[in-house]
């Protein structure tokens, strides 16, 4: 069926995170080829609620389109909902979750134990999911609707330092905000936070740029002496695997008679230092 995008209500798009790489191949690929896959929805005239689909309609409104291809699921909006996240499984986080549990509690009136009956899942499992609502500003959970923050880093570092410090996680979760950092980075500067003085978590909240660019420019160990025998092996074993795909393509069939005489000159210089090492290799791994 096809519907006019002003038909839609888009109740929904707040339980769903947005991801801008994502949502700009979405885009180009609409402009070129159309739309392939429909959209879900459930009547609820004069609309239609939006179930499954938010990356194409925002995509569609961008292409300054009128309508979209939807296909009606004939359910209850709740049971939509949890047929949604079935078949997205998998690909949810707990953030997700937390999200969709908060969500049918309010609009739908759900115990504990519903939500847990409904979801498959324990009482204290949804507890600790609507937690992570609690314990997370909604500034941040903004953040990672947005797509400035990763589900993963908000969980995994901001929560518990919300829970420790609420301000201090808002705080440095807006100054991150720009500097769009890996999940990696982010846990680098809550381990900062956890191990520092009070001035370095002052620093570490409002400068995080300063933070990430010391370790950025931090000098590496050298590499001990085991760690630069194996990168040379790997070396080795590069160039062999070159040199063998270079035969392969039938090289020496191809030279003149002088340059056969080089490469074989040079072939048989590099066979020789290749059986001293093998030689070597061979006399120290014999036991004492």
């Amino acid at each position: 069926m096809q519907l006019e995008l002003h038909q839609l209500n888009l109740r929904y798009e707040r339980l769903r995170k947005r991801q801008p790489r994502e949502e700009r191949g979405l885009l180009v690929s609409l402009s070129e080829i159309g739309q392939q896959l429909p959209v879900v929805v459930i009547q609820d005239a004069p609309s239609f609620i939006l179930i499954d689909g938010y990356k194409r309609v925002r995509a569609l409104k961008r292409l300054a389109r009128d309508t979209v291809r939807a296909t009606c699921w004939q359910v209850p909006e709740s049971e939509a909902l949890l047929l949604e996240r079935g078949l997205r499984r998998g690909s949810e986080d707990a953030l997700d979750q937390a999200w969709l549990l908060a969500e049918l509690q309010e609009r739908c009136q759900w115990s504990l134990e519903e939500l847990a009956r409904r979801f498959e899942h324990s009482k204290s499992w949804v507890s600790g999911r609507l937690a992570l609502l609690q314990a997370l500003p909604a500034s941040i959970q903004e953040q990672v609707r947005a797509g400035a923050i990763s589900a993963h880093a908000a969980m995994k570092y901001l929560v518990p330092l919300a829970r420790v410090n609420a301000a201090a996680a808002q705080t440095l979760a807006s100054a991150l905000t720009p500097l769009k950092p890996t999940s990696r980075q982010i846990g680098a500067l809550y381990a900062g936070w956890q191990a520092g003085t009070e001035r370095t978590r002052e620093l570490i909240v409002q400068s995080p740029q300063v933070n990430l660019q010391a370790q950025a420019t931090r000098e590496t160990p050298p590499p001990s002496v085991t760690q630069r025998f194996l990168q040379d092996l790997g070396a080795l074993g590069g160039i062999a695997r070159r040199a063998h795909r270079t035969l392969e393509g039938r090289l020496l069939a191809q030279l003149r008679e002088s340059e056969l005489q080089e490469v074989t000159a040079a072939f048989a210089r590099a066979n020789g230092e290749v059986q001293r090492l093998v030689q070597r290799f061979e006399v120290e791994i014999r036991p004492c």
